[in-house]
């Protein structure tokens, strides 16, 4: 795999025109910050959007400068000579508005008061984040997506895409997703929003105006977020009992902390300082509201009916959050269509991490289907 680093940078692209969303509500203009990488064909016809994951941004892969620590959050996947090949295709990455990373959300003006929106950001649907990725794909001059690519809930809106727009992508590809969140899924979600909403520096989503920041609770519900995304076979490889510190020794056991604890409260405070805590509760609330099937009497089938694109759906072994038959569920659905599309489970003992952490033989699976895109 090759080296070379991208330098990228963010754009900026202002909608100044009303957006009426999915629950029936209004949002006055939006701006949406991208990446891109990459040339655009002749043809306008390379295209890759990559959809993000729940915390994800258009920070896709490659680095801001030489001298930064950290790539984007998919360079393991994405750049020259990957398996997203930006030497060969026109690469997209955007935030979704609702997000904190520079797009309109929680922490942008309210038009209408002069204040942060904070928790009065109007309520959103995947088809909203689609509504506006489809805008921005004229802004870019892009004629047909090559392929819609997305991991968990980037999946969803992939799939998403497919339902709204079939004619506007070739082929869509779907990791680690389902096409709705089961009750644990949706429980899960719900202790991390009262995690956050029960921190008293959260001032019911006001805190900002108070002058102070929910690290407690947001690096809470992260941390049980997190939980879910890792594997138990993973943690205990990882991790076992080994201490950080302490010792079981007699007379020494008050001072003692798991390196799993340690891990965990890293994890925790690190996100804390970076996602905005009304971010994380209205985009759970999105991803609980996806059900790409409620619109076609509840049979994801005939949702997939009058889709155009070839799929790739790819699961992974350990992952419990989105489960391999979560994805078989996709894959059924998309045969009873009479859709053509490929599917794969892929051994790692990574969890729903997995999409984003290096692996053979995905990688292989995903360069080889990428490969077949570029030829289409």
């Amino acid at each position: 795999m090759t080296t070379q680093t991208l330098i990228v940078h963010d754009q900026f692209f202002e909608h100044r025109d009303t957006l009426t969303l999915a629950n029936g509500g209004e949002l006055a203009g939006y701006r949406l910050a991208v990446q891109t990488y990459g040339e655009l064909n002749e043809s306008a016809t390379n295209a890759i959007l990559i959809c993000h994951a729940l915390t994800g941004n258009q920070h896709v892969t490659g680095k801001y400068s030489a001298d930064d620590k950290k790539s984007g959050w998919w360079s393991d996947y994405v750049g020259p000579g990957k398996a997203i090949d930006t030497n060969h295709f026109f690469v997209v990455g955007v935030n979704n508005i609702g997000g904190c990373n520079g797009s309109t959300g929680p922490e942008s003006e309210n038009p209408d008061t002069g204040e942060p929106w904070a928790e009065q950001f109007p309520s959103l649907r995947v088809r909203d984040w689609v509504k506006c990725q489809h805008w921005l794909m004229g802004e870019l001059g892009v004629r047909q997506w090559a392929a819609v690519v997305g991991g968990s809930l980037g999946g969803m809106q992939a799939m998403r895409w497919c339902v709204d727009y079939p004619e506007a992508l070739r082929h869509c590809i779907v990791i680690a997703s389902a096409s709705h969140l089961t009750a644990q899924n949706i429980a899960f979600n719900e202790l991390a929003r009262q995690a956050i909403k029960a921190d008293p520096a959260f001032h019911q989503g006001q805190f900002k105006a108070k002058g102070t920041i929910p690290e407690t609770g947001v690096a809470l519900a992260r941390m049980i977020g997190h939980v879910t995304y890792l594997s138990g076979d993973g943690m205990n490889e990882r991790f076992g009992r080994e201490l950080r510190k302490g010792s079981f020794a007699l007379g020494q056991g008050d001072d003692i902390q798991f390196q799993v604890e340690s891990y965990l409260q890293h994890q925790g405070s690190g996100f804390a300082n970076r996602f905005d805590a009304n971010s994380y509760v209205l985009l759970t609330r999105v991803l609980d509201f996806f059900d790409l099937a409620r619109d076609f009497n509840n049979q994801l089938e005939l949702a997939f009916a009058e889709t155009r694109a070839k799929f790739l759906v790819l699961a992974f072994s350990t992952d419990w959050r989105f489960s391999p038959q979560r994805s078989e569920e996709i894959v059924d659905a998309l045969i009873k269509a009479g859709r053509e599309v490929s599917y794969a489970e892929i051994q790692s003992d990574k969890g729903h991490d997995a999409f984003l952490i290096p692996n053979s033989r995905y990688e292989a699976i995903l360069s080889a289907y990428m490969s077949r895109v570029l030829h289409d």
